[in-house]
């Protein structure tokens, strides 16, 4: 198995399987994908699958997985932040509205491909700038799409999660793949 992706999020996710696995990143220019002006749905596919695809080139014995989570408020695709300024002016356009967290996954394995995604709606509430400035001081969400780290102390920013997989919203829909990696052959827990 190997994991397309540098993420730590997704790392310690399919960690949590007690699966041996290695981690590739996958050479994919996203801004380039990014400035096709996809959908944010069409665009965390597309990149999830050019990651695995670009991966399992390298790799192709290997049961390959990629994965992309894109933020998306209204069209618009909220990206890293960065810095901490950007982190609390996204913060900040976040503040009482309600939110799209796309999570998109790709599994190539010979010739064989599923590709799923997940969405989740959450609504963050209201926040002031004292607020948004201890949070972002707090978890330095600086590499996290969106601005917060919900398994951390971002919890506290929302009033609302609707989510059929809570797993996607950290990274990778677990449930889906668990059962993509089951049909696979793969003995998972």
């Amino acid at each position: 198995i190997v994991l397309a992706s540098t993420s730590p999020y997704r790392r310690e996710l399919l960690n949590r399987l007690g699966l041996q696995f290695e981690c590739v990143a996958p050479a994919v220019d996203e801004a380039a994908e990014q400035a096709k002006g996809l959908d944010p749905g069409s665009l965390a596919r597309t990149l999830a699958r050019r990651k695995a695809d670009a991966v399992a080139a390298q790799h192709p014995d290997a049961i390959v997985i990629g994965g992309d989570q894109v933020i998306a408020l209204g069209a618009e695709v909220l990206g890293k932040p960065g810095s901490a300024a950007a982190a609390a002016s996204q913060l900040a356009r976040l503040s009482g509205q309600e939110h799209a967290v796309i999570t998109a996954c790709a599994i190539v394995y010979g010739k064989r491909a599923e590709e799923f995604a997940d969405v989740a709606m959450l609504r963050m509430r209201p926040l002031n700038a004292a607020e948004i400035a201890r949070y972002v001081a707090l978890d330095q969400p600086l590499d996290c799409a969106g601005a917060y780290k919900i398994e951390r102390g971002g919890i506290a920013l929302f009033d609302q999660i609707t989510a059929s997989d809570l797993t996607a919203i950290t990274g990778m829909p677990m449930l889906r793949l668990c059962a993509v990696l089951r049909d696979l052959g793969v003995a998972v827990p």
